[in-house]
């Protein structure tokens, strides 16, 4: 673990908000390691369902930061968290924001060439740990490998083995295998621990 608690800043995936089931989860996992702070997008917060401009997610994200750096004491490694596109957000507002790493579950890079999000992970300074299914759609790793080599911010990457874009493995798969989930998150985690320790 860390020797200093670092401060976190934990956002949502575009189809659920902090509230959720899975959010609260990570949440208190995270929470092991330091302060967490989640929050909703304006347009979740409205009860809409169509995600806002990525202009207004940016800068919704960025204050929540500025208001969470105001609240608690300084002098700590800050990490922005993410689901989904919570993590896409959180890798535009480090490239801006003096952030100390990125933990990015399930980044969205897309299931075909994306110059605009293979740009993005291009232009990261900001250290990052992806945590990604070997079966999410939205995130080949194949696709994943190739940008990471291309990445010029030092970068990592936990494969959750058979896992989906939320890092669900099947039932099925988890039976055959003697584990639960919870026993696949814990090593995620452990993973997580470990990339924030060194930050």
């Amino acid at each position: 673990m860390a020797k200093t608690r670092a401060l976190i800043v934990f956002a949502h995936g575009a189809g659920a908000p902090s509230s959720s089931a899975w959010m609260l989860s990570w949440r208190a996992r995270l929470a092991a390691l330091g302060d967490v702070v989640t929050f909703d997008y304006p347009y979740m917060a409205a009860g809409r369902k169509a995600p806002d401009r990525l202009p207004v997610l940016i800068e919704c994200h960025r204050a929540v930061l500025a208001d969470a750096r105001a609240r608690f004491p300084r002098n700590r490694p800050v990490v922005l968290a993410g689901k989904s596109m919570g993590s896409r957000v959180g890798a535009y507002v480090s490239l801006d924001e003096k952030v100390d790493g990125l933990v990015c579950l399930g980044f969205p890079l897309g299931r075909t060439p994306d110059a605009k999000r293979d740009e993005l992970l291009r232009s990261l300074a900001t250290p990052v740990l992806f945590v990604q299914g070997s079966r999410d759609t939205l995130c080949p790793l194949e696709r994943l490998q190739a940008v990471r080599r291309e990445m010029r911010a030092r970068n990592e990457l936990h494969v959750v083995a058979e896992g989906d874009h939320s890092l669900i493995v099947g039932k099925r798969i988890l039976a055959a295998s003697a584990r639960t989930q919870e026993d696949v998150d814990a090593t995620a985690f452990a993973a997580i621990r470990e990339f924030v320790a060194s930050l």
